[in-house]
């Protein structure tokens, strides 16, 4: 049977559609003589030791012809890069010096010049090319890259290609990349961008963040189309483009992080600057859905256009809807390096800035336009960029702004859809009457949760005696909200303190105590087992301090914290929670951390817009809003998150409604009944799914228990599942119906199908320790269900295909007299190999040994060879390693001995006894050799020159040391 390959199946195919797009292709062999590699070494070690990750003279030649006054050589330059750090911040460096950000000093003109070593404006000025199996090894670990793409002797974007045939193809090639980071991070001083592909999907990223929520797909129109992804993706306008401008380097909590603009930022980006340049339209409209990226795609569009020189020194006005995200965005304004930016904190220093004519950025908000006199600046050149623009259409603050800067362009940008009220219209009048459909550039909701920028919204009502009154509800605060209109948490509030019933019933001291009890209890047994952390929304700061009290007498008072705006007339009560700015970011610090404190932060309006902690899942939600502002607040939940060390990844975002807001979801989001659809959706949903697959899906693999667990159960799994796809489909199947275990439990609705969930569990359990490698089943658990397990080990009996023989002469009898089937006989087997080989790690006959056994058991799963045919050849496998035992003990050899001297055996060295003699004193002369080159470097030659005693041909003798070496080292772990 021909299967595909990794190579001819994707990497060779990469390499041919990058040479069709302007990429010239450069041979492994001439790639590692232009990095220097030796040409006397043996090993690939030995040659790539002291290589460089650069071609050295095409990087020189390139940056002579830029910088024609540069006096430096090659050595200087190279020397500048090696001494950059091996982590982000010495990958941040290396932009800046493929950003032309860096200097070089003439010493005749006494003076510092930029240092260019890339045109971004004329491509064809630079080395363009593309190699494969990019060796490096760093002195201690040696990685080798599918695919390298190199500018002017630069390598900038690595591919790890994979084949389609193996299952989590692409998750496997980002681990691969992960584990390169780790091991030689000096590859990721100069690469900027990774990708991983199986040829179906492309996966992309950059260097020095591998979080799975920062790794994207690279989308085209046909699914699959490798060409086409790789044309598009790899272009060299694109990769260009993401070198000089969409990769962006931000401090957040302390820390460095590297972001890649998306697929959808890039355009937004690329549309907004070209509506800015054109003279003939002034208005545009951005709606990217909350948590994908909008204040980054900003903050871009602010850089270039200030950067542009066909704007002519302008007055970029980036405009934020809160005063607490001022901060916020003028902390990422200038971790991203951006200059010329000015805080309008007041009216005064703003009118100030637009009188004197201020050319860069100006940071405020639209509430310091109030009162603005007319034609205060009449420039064209102003670009105003308007965050949650639906906002500034309300009131007079907008008449204000377009009457003092009347011939400005304003750039409106949204998280929400556009609603259907007055308000949203005016948005369109004010934004979207240059494009047809009202929108510059939009990104749904739907197509963020495809893309998995954001995840999808559940909600549950509570039970009926916490909900307000239908009457209250519909005669306050709907009421008043249609009157009035929404747009702003300030505004809700306002209308609040109107709705005096409303306001009265949430704050009952009854209710709250219930309600307190209620969640408690919720986030214990729901949510807190998963991992994940809550919000409380109360409906004010006084309300959120009853919340406090009420939650420290059912969970420990660290579970939970208050943040709410200080007030200095502020009462006792809730003076108690009132935090310097230091306090508050510590807590809101801890907050998204895993393993910190608090776990539930109780809110009101503080942290309900611009705050992203992916740990949150849960809103118990207490306060009554509507459209933009409720759409807002549930979105603080709507973020991925993903953990490997705790198994856990983030399936949606959960609301627990205690006001019946969403009882009807059209007064609640007036928004289009598709986006509504896909904004939030019952919880009851995911208990539809889940009874549809317990009685669909898992009576196809209840049946297979015949015998309530015994052997006989066991040998019929293993025998059912022999196929690899029947167990791929089996755990992809389980894991969704374990998830949605996970997020309903406990509930009574669960009664009827927990006894069939614990089957299915502990078939799982069964087939993951038979066909696993290693027995890590309590890992594969989510935690609800891994309880459940153990609550019924003894009567699953789930470890019973997991009896290890040990290896000596008594073995075959033992095989032949056991009662167990051929098929548990086969798994055991393969289980024991694996298990001595791995507590005898460094033995490489035993290495050797098990994967000749992996290799018998794929045959046995691909049902190349029949069960007795398999069970045979484990057989005759074993024998041999009894035999090898009773001739290593006569000769009185240890397992590296031995090994040499059956590496010559093989190879027909004559008098190989006395050759291993002298190779073996080597071993003994060189005892560091694992952790010291020199002296691998001595050993390797002494075994050579052993070997060459007895062979007369030196390139034999050559690929004697090599597999022996190879394979000590894959002993080894080296």
């Amino acid at each position: 049977m021909i299967t595909p390959t990794e190579h001819k199946s994707v990497q060779q195919r990469i390499l041919d559609y990058a040479v069709e797009i302007g990429w010239s292709f450069v041979s492994q062999s001439e790639s590692e003589k232009r990095r220097k590699f030796s040409t006397e070494s043996i090993s690939p070690k030995e040659k790539a030791k002291d290589a460089s990750l650069y071609y050295q003279d095409v990087l020189f030649s390139k940056i002579k012809e830029f910088n024609p006054d540069y006096e430096g050589t090659v050595e200087d330059i190279i020397r500048k890069f090696t001494f950059l750090r091996p982590d982000v911040y010495g990958n941040r460096d290396f932009l800046n010096y493929l950003r032309e950000q860096q200097k070089y000093y003439h010493t005749k003109d006494k003076r510092e010049y930029d240092l260019k070593l890339i045109d971004y404006t004329d491509y064809s000025k630079n080395n363009l090319e593309v190699t494969e199996e990019f060796y490096y090894y760093n002195g201690k670990f040696a990685n080798r890259e599918d695919i390298v793409f190199l500018i002017n002797g630069i390598p900038v974007l690595v591919i790890e290609c994979k084949n389609s045939t193996k299952d989590e193809a692409i998750a496997l090639g980002i681990d691969q990349i992960r584990r390169y980071h780790n091991e030689t991070p000096e590859l990721f001083i100069p690469q900027q961008i990774f990708t991983a592909t199986e040829s179906i999907g492309f996966s992309y990223g950059v260097s020095w963040n591998t979080i799975r929520r920062n790794i994207f797909n690279w989308k085209d129109d046909e699914i699959g189309n490798l060409e086409k992804k790789v044309k598009s993706f790899c272009s060299i306008k694109n990769i260009l483009d993401y070198l000089e401008k969409f990769i962006i380097f931000a401090e957040k909590d302390e820390e460095l992080n590297k972001f890649i603009l998306k697929q959808h930022q890039k355009k937004a980006v690329k549309l907004v600057v070209e509506r800015s340049l054109d003279s003939t339209k002034r208005r545009a409209l951005i709606w990217h859905t909350q948590g994908s990226g909008k204040t980054f795609t900003m903050i871009k569009v602010a850089e270039l256009l200030f950067k542009a020189p066909e704007t002519n020194k302008p007055t970029i006005i980036m405009m934020i809807d809160r005063n607490e995200l001022e901060d916020q965005m003028q902390k990422n304004l200038a971790s991203l390096g951006i200059a010329n930016v000015e805080h309008a904190g007041s009216i005064e220093s703003l009118k100030k800035l637009l009188i004197d004519d201020y050319r860069g950025i100006i940071l405020t908000t639209i509430h310091k336009f109030r009162d603005m006199p007319p034609n205060i600046n009449t420039r064209e050149n102003i670009i105003t960029l308007i965050d949650e623009a639906h906002r500034t259409t309300q009131g007079d603050l907008g008449t204000y702004l377009m009457a003092g800067l009347p011939n400005a362009t304003y750039i409106g940008f949204t998280g929400t859809p556009i609603d259907k009220t007055v308000y949203g219209k005016g948005t369109f009048k004010t934004f979207g009457t240059d494009d047809k459909s009202g929108y510059l550039h939009k990104y749904s909701i739907k197509e963020s949760i495809e893309d998995k920028t954001t995840l999808p919204l559940f909600y549950q009502i509570a039970p009926n005696e916490f909900v307000v009154p239908k009457k209250i509800l519909e005669e306050e605060f709907y009421k008043l909200a249609d009157e009035h209109g929404v747009n702003d948490i300030d505004e809700l509030n306002k209308i609040l303190d109107i709705a005096v019933n409303t306001k009265n019933f949430l704050k009952g001291k009854e209710r709250i105590q219930k309600v307190a009890k209620f969640v408690s209890e919720h986030y214990t047994q729901n949510v807190e087992p998963l991992g994940y952390k809550a919000f409380l929304v109360a409906v004010d700061r006084e309300a959120c301090a009853f919340y406090k009290e009420a939650l420290d007498r059912h969970l420990p008072k660290h579970y939970s914290d208050v943040i709410y705006t200080a007030n200095n007339n502020d009462q006792k009560h809730l003076k108690k929670f009132h935090y310097e700015k230091k306090q508050e970011r510590d807590i809101r610090k801890r907050f998204t951390k895993i393993e910190k404190f608090p776990k539930i932060l109780i809110v009101t309006e503080k942290l309900l817009t611009g705050f992203d902690a992916p740990l949150l899942y849960a809103m118990y939600l207490d306060k009554p809003m509507k459209d933009h502002t409720l759409l807002q607040a549930i979105a603080r939940v709507n973020r991925p998150y993903e953990n490997e060390l705790e198994n856990m990844i983030k399936p949606h975002g959960f609301v627990l409604d205690f006001v019946g807001i969403f009882e009807n979801l059209e007064k609640a989001l007036a928004f289009d009944s598709d986006e509504v659809n896909s904004i939030i959706k019952d919880i009851q949903l995911l208990k539809t799914l889940f009874s549809s697959k317990m009685e669909k899906v898992a009576p196809i693999y209840i049946k297979l228990i015949q015998n309530n667990f015994t052997d006989k159960d066991t040998d019929n799994l293993i025998g059912y599942f022999r196929e690899k796809n029947r167990r791929k489909e089996f755990f992809k199947e389980f894991k969704e119906i374990e998830m949605l275990y996970e997020i309903i439990s406990p509930d009574l609705f669960l009664r009827p199908f927990i006894n069939d969930y614990k089957t299915l569990s502990a078939i799982y359990a069964i087939v993951r320790n038979a066909y696993a490698k290693r027995v890590y089943v309590d890992k594969e658990f989510q935690s609800k269900t891994n309880q459940l397990i153990q609550e019924n080990i003894g009567v699953y009996s789930v470890d019973s295909s997991n009896e290890f023989v040990e290896i000596n002469e008594k073995v075959v009898q033992k095989i032949k007299d056991s009662k167990q089937s051929d098929n548990v006989k086969i798994i055991n087997l393969i289980k024991t190999i694996e298990k001595t080989a791995e507590e005898q790690s460094g033995d490489p006959i035993l290495i050797g040994m098990m994967e000749r056994a992996e290799s018998i058991k794929e045959n046995w799963e691909d049902r190349q060879t029949n069960t007795q045919q398999t069970l045979d050849e484990l057989v005759k496998l074993l024998e041999s390693d009894i035999e090898r035992q009773k001739e290593q003990a006569k000769k009185g050899f240890d397992g590296l001995t031995f090994f040499v001297y059956r590496t010559l055996l093989d190879h027909k060295i004559s008098n190989s006894d006395n050759v291993t003699k002298t190779i073996k004193q080597g071993f003994i002369d060189y005892p560091n050799w694992k952790s010291s080159d020199n002296e691998l470097r001595e050993l390797r030659k002494s075994v050579y020159y052993a070997i060459l005693t007895e062979e007369e041909d030196i390139n034999k003798a050559a690929d004697i040391v090599e597999e022996l070496f190879n394979l000590l080292f894959k002993a080894y772990d080296l």
